[in-house]
């Protein structure tokens, strides 16, 4: 494994993060795993030397967080823990989404109940709240660092002028800053490249990008992609750009070159990722032991110049996705 310092955090995390959306219960979505096979996966990154793991309050509803924290019962310290909030967990309570004070203060709460922990390394916003004043959310989040509860801020898919104006405001008001980024950010997807990459590498803000195999989407040849549990029942697949401008044609040569070296078309996917400068740690997330393998061992794969220009060549602009 290798390791990274996260941002300015001086967090040193693993370069491979594990997300943790797969952890919970198919009854939230059909290919996630229960709690035994999720312990086994989590049980295997921390033996590959990962030390980084990423959930959230809606991964199967509180589910993956619990078991995480059961997961990781005993080694804490040792861990950097990652969750977020945002998104309402109770269609019965609006309060229980967005990012108020008493949304951020409950939901936080609820989260270190789940994970049994004391503190989270690095607590997120999911997404931006319109409908709150980021002044608001950021003496929240500002509050909870100042209580113990949460060690960083980090922010994730948002427009750039968004995160400027949240730094400014945060230097402004003597708050705690956002640190890091968790934006979408892929072969398919590079949309990220103009504005928001180059920002964070002037503010020294850590990049984790989700995403980073496109949905499972460059883990495989085009026309096997439906024939995937998740391909044939994650929705959320169909509504990014993958589909669009020359898509099919970046996954034809993630396989060509795939076969070249071989490996896996998921190892040159996040191998490229991995040559990015501007990225700290993609946040890989698996149902699968053997992919769990994988995504580590991409690590070794050297991609030379010619080998990243010639993965990017056909890109072309798409649309935006993520930010909702």
């Amino acid at each position: 494994m290798e390791y990274t310092t996260l941002g300015r955090t001086g967090l040193e995390v693993s370069r491979i993060c594990l997300g943790c959306m797969s952890f919970g219960t198919s009854d939230w979505r059909e290919w996630v795993l229960e709690d035994a096979e999720s312990q086994e996966i989590i049980e295997r990154a921390i033996d590959l030397g990962i030390n980084f793991f990423d959930t959230a309050n809606m991964y199967s509803m509180g589910e993956s967080e619990r078991i995480l924290g059961d997961a990781l019962a005993g080694r804490r310290d040792e861990m950097v823990v990652a969750t977020k909030c945002f998104f309402q967990m109770d269609d019965d309570d609006p309060n229980s989404g967005g990012l108020s004070r008493k949304a951020i203060e409950q939901e936080l709460a609820a989260s270190l109940n789940r994970l049994d922990m004391d503190t989270i390394d690095l607590y997120q916003i999911h997404r931006w709240d319109e409908e709150t004043p980021i002044e608001q959310t950021l003496r929240a989040l500002d509050d909870t660092v100042r209580r113990g509860q949460v060690r960083h801020i980090g922010a994730s898919s948002m427009w750039t002028y968004q995160l400027a104006k949240s730094l400014h405001t945060s230097d402004r008001l003597g708050l705690a800053q956002f640190t890091t980024m968790q934006n979408h950010y892929n072969l398919l997807y590079r949309e990220e490249e103009r504005e928001m990459l180059p920002y964070c590498k002037k503010q020294d803000i850590g990049v984790i990008p989700w995403s980073p195999l496109a949905r499972g989407y460059l883990a495989r040849p085009h026309e096997e992609f439906d024939a995937t549990t998740r391909g044939e029942t994650d929705d959320y697949a169909r509504q990014h750009p993958y589909f669009e401008g020359n898509g099919q044609e970046i996954n034809e040569r993630v396989a060509e070159l795939a076969d070249q070296k071989d490996v896996s078309m998921g190892q040159i996917a996040l191998a490229w990722l991995l040559h990015k400068p501007s990225v700290d740690a993609p946040i890989v997330g698996t149902t699968s032991m053997e992919h769990l393998e994988e995504a580590v061992e991409a690590l070794e794969i050297s991609l030379s110049d010619s080998d990243l220009g010639w993965l990017e060549e056909p890109y072309e602009p798409v649309s935006v996705s993520g930010h909702e």
